[in-house]
């Protein structure tokens, strides 16, 4: 096993050449007369699909890149949109502002429609977190805490791998931290792929031990770079994260349609009814790319 789609032209009389003629002609005719019949039962069906209501969307996934500063966060808010629409409904004019349990306060500023960000976070493992979020005449809050990540402990490759074998595989060791609870979140990005693969993981059965995560694909070609993402969680966004992807498939991303509401933690304080989609996360992320085919 290695790792790493004429008229032919004839000479008669002229009363032969007529035959002929007549003979295309008819023929011309009757595919003309078939095309415009089946053409006329084509019936334009005009679906009327009912839209639920608009809700607000807001996708504050905070992720803290071990050894930078992860001053610099963003948050979207935006609206769901009906199903033949393709753009994106952003909302403008949000307040967006997040606290620690310090009581250190930080404003997200717009900087695009519907997109906020500060430059000043302090991402702290273990602190817990306060999002607050007013728009369109409502309050919608959640908190969570930053949660921690262990090293990548080391990648192997093989070219038999996927469910069948003989597919190019990148496989992902980390060593679990004995004696707590951990959850974590694997995201793997490759440029043929419109959304990156996801995987989620809880240590009830690898408390303390060396474990790993494996990507292959079909498509997943010697010389390609996959960026392998492992993020720490919390249990209650690996379980928002678990049902999501229950439904909607790993690999079909899990932004597009459920056939089943799956919500977040984020309330509104406004009107409970009136829920809001998207989750308030925050996690420590451990970031390497590998070459499918190299040595590593």
């Amino acid at each position: 096993m290695k790792q790493h789609n004429q008229f032919k032209k004839i000479k008669s009389s002229n009363s032969s050449e007529t035959k002929t003629v007549s003979k295309f002609s008819y023929v011309f005719l009757w595919s003309v007369l078939f095309s415009l019949s089946f053409t006329s039962c084509l019936d334009v069906i005009e679906v009327d699909l009912e839209e639920a209501t608009p809700r607000v969307v807001i996708d504050a996934a905070l992720q803290w890149e071990r050894d930078t500063d992860g001053n610099i966060q963003e948050i979207k808010v935006s609206k769901t949109r009906g199903f033949f629409y393709d753009t994106p409904s952003f909302i403008e004019n949000a307040f967006v502002q997040i606290e620690d349990e310090e009581g250190n306060v930080f404003s997200f500023e717009e900087v695009e429609a519907g997109i906020y960000r500060t430059e000043n976070f302090q991402p702290i493992l273990n602190r817990r977190y306060f999002l607050s979020v007013e728009a369109e005449g409502e309050v919608f809050e959640s908190e969570e805490v930053m949660t921690s990540v262990p090293t990548i402990a080391g990648i192997e490759q093989t070219d038999d791998g996927g469910f069948a074998g003989g597919q190019n595989e990148v496989r992902v060791f980390f060593e679990d931290p004995a004696g707590e609870e951990n959850f974590y979140l694997f995201k793997f990005f490759v440029d043929f792929l419109a959304f990156p693969d996801f995987t989620v993981l809880t240590d009830e059965f690898i408390d303390g031990n060396v474990s790993s995560v494996s990507f292959s694909d079909e498509d997943l070609e010697v010389g390609d770079v996959v960026t392998v993402q492992m993020h720490g969680i919390s249990r209650s966004y690996y379980n928002f994260l678990f049902r999501l992807l229950a439904q909607t498939g790993a690999a079909g991303g899990p932004f597009q349609a459920q056939p089943a509401t799956v919500r977040g933690n984020i309330v509104n304080k406004t009107n409970d009814n009136n829920f809001a989609f998207g989750y308030f996360s925050l996690s420590e992320m451990i970031e390497i790319e590998v070459e499918v085919g190299a040595e590593n």
